[in-house]
């Protein structure tokens, strides 16, 4: 982590982009209607385009509702919404466009420097009717669209800024999009800041994704998504997602909290994620996914608090799009997490769950898994406490602790990385494989329950593991041996 001081510090800087005060410009001086009804696309495009002619400003929006279809922001030009402006996003499919480089978006740019949208308002993409008048129109062979899984893959976004240096994206609420809710897709000097996204009413709203990123702040923030909440991707082979700084944010998903991947083409270097907690979330309070090629490096997770969370920790190499490039995940730390799994779905309520997972199985382990030709290297991870159901029955689901067991868990080096993929795990709280320096400091798994019949922590095919200060709390264990170590050397144990 000899980095982080110099990341903060460069990154602190990108704050604030702008100079002298710019001016403000009412969006009713140019004809655009607060009714709700009224279809105010070309108007606001309109004067997105004189600001930007003029030098730029502020599009300023009181109190109203402003119907829009696809708007396209401009270099130096800001959309602001005041407490009680709610831009609404149409629900006529026909309303939206993309520009080039960018995907379908209600409010869209390319290559646009000096941008932002800010304000106490909100932006409403009525994302569930959004998607069923799409779903309506391919189903009568109008628009053309494979309809996976019942879900269009032809939705907007409620934002997508792509190439774009200095963008100020602050207090905001985004609401309800058809599709992931923010996009931004290698962009420069990106600080989020304040905002709200409330976004659960449709499949594959990600509460905000970043691509190939470089020079970038979220902090202060919260997110309530269908999808990933934190969703950091990397599209491009050639590019990478870096600088990165997270703080002081909340979240709970119908997915994952903090996620790199699942696309992780180039890959992801010089994280410092601080202060976050995750509620509620189907799957994984932090996943990080190395399984396109791309490499991880340089990441330090500092403050995780993790409550009824399907997972606490899974970090993944696998080989799904390489092409032959050679992932990599290396120099990560994980410090400071309190985590409590509940025995039951723990998104159960809400209006998009995460699907029923294969059974049988019993409740999978945090986890650490690279492949036998790429391992996962120098990881440490520090203060962390894991409380977990216990009770795992062999009965229900069993993985035993044979070498032919162990070696029968199977690699699924192509396939969709999720914790619980491989199914039943021979550890109720951490297994290892195919990995390098792995070090535990200060770490404690804690079970509720009594006579779960796997240990505590499992590894295989580890070269150099430290354990330090590690303890388990297991109601009935009476001396049960909880570390089991297999084709692992290079064991430190103090």
């Amino acid at each position: 982590m000899k980095k982080t001081k110099a990341l903060i510090l460069s990154l602190l800087l990108l704050v604030c982009f702008g100079g002298a005060q710019a001016k403000d410009y009412n969006a009713s001086l140019f004809g655009i209607k607060s009714n709700g009804t009224t279809m105010n696309t070309t108007a606001i495009q309109k004067a997105i385009d004189y600001i930007h002619e003029q030098g730029g400003g502020r599009l300023v929006f009181y109190v109203g509702r402003y119907l829009t279809g696809s708007i396209e922001l401009k270099s130096n030009v800001t959309i602001h919404l005041n407490e009680g402006a709610v831009l609404l996003g149409s629900t006529n499919p026909y309303d939206y466009r993309q520009i080039p480089g960018t995907w379908l978006g209600l409010i869209l740019a390319n290559k646009a420097e000096n941008i932002g949208v800010t304000g106490r308002g909100v932006i409403d993409g009525q994302g569930r009717e959004t998607s069923y008048n799409y779903i309506d129109q391919i189903q009568k062979g109008v628009i053309k669209d494979e309809l996976k899984y019942d879900r269009p893959a032809s939705r907007p976004t409620l934002i997508f800024l792509r190439e774009c240096k200095n963008v100020e994206i602050n207090n905001v609420t985004w609401k309800n999009s058809a599709f992931w809710v923010q996009i931004y897709d290698q962009c420069e000097n990106l600080n989020i800041d304040r905002i709200t996204v409330d976004s659960k009413d449709f499949w594959n709203n990600d509460g905000i994704d970043i691509v190939d990123c470089d020079g970038v702040v979220i902090k202060n923030s919260f997110f309530n998504a269908a999808d990933d909440v934190l969703c950091f991707k990397s599209h491009d082979a050639n590019s990478i997602c870096q600088n990165v700084v997270v703080d002081n944010c909340v979240g709970r998903s119908g997915a994952n909290g903090l996620k790199f991947g699942t696309v992780s083409r180039g890959g992801f270097r010089n994280f410092k994620v601080t202060n976050i907690t995750i509620y509620d979330t189907y799957r994984s309070a932090i996943t990080f996914a190395a399984v396109d090629g791309g490499l991880i490096d340089n990441i330090l997770v500092d403050g995780v608090r993790s409550i009824n969370t399907g997972n606490v920790i899974f970090l993944r190499i696998g080989d799904r799009w390489g092409k032959g490039k050679q992932p990599s995940m290396k120099n990560v730390t994980i410090q400071n997490v309190y985590a409590e799994v509940p025995l039951r779905k723990p998104d159960a309520g809400y209006n998009y769950e995460g699907p029923i997972e294969d059974m049988p199985r019993n409740i999978s382990p945090a986890s650490i898994v690279g492949l036998p030709d790429y391992p996962i290297e120098n990881i440490t991870l520090k203060n962390i406490t894991m409380v977990y159901p216990g009770g795992g029955n062999k009965l229900f689901a069993y993985r035993g602790l044979t070498p032919a067991e162990l070696d029968g868990i199977p690699e699924m080096r192509d396939t969709y990385p999720e914790f619980s993929q491989f199914k039943e795990l021979p550890a109720w709280g951490f297994y290892i494989r195919h990995a390098k320096g792995i070090t535990f400091d200060n770490v404690k798994f804690i079970a509720e329950k009594p006579g779960d019949y796997r240990p505590g922590l499992v590894t295989d095919d580890v070269q150099g593991l430290t354990l330090r200060k590690v303890e388990f709390e297991e109601p009935g264990a009476n001396g049960k041996e909880q570390v089991f170590t297999y084709k692992t050397t290079g064991i430190v144990k103090e």
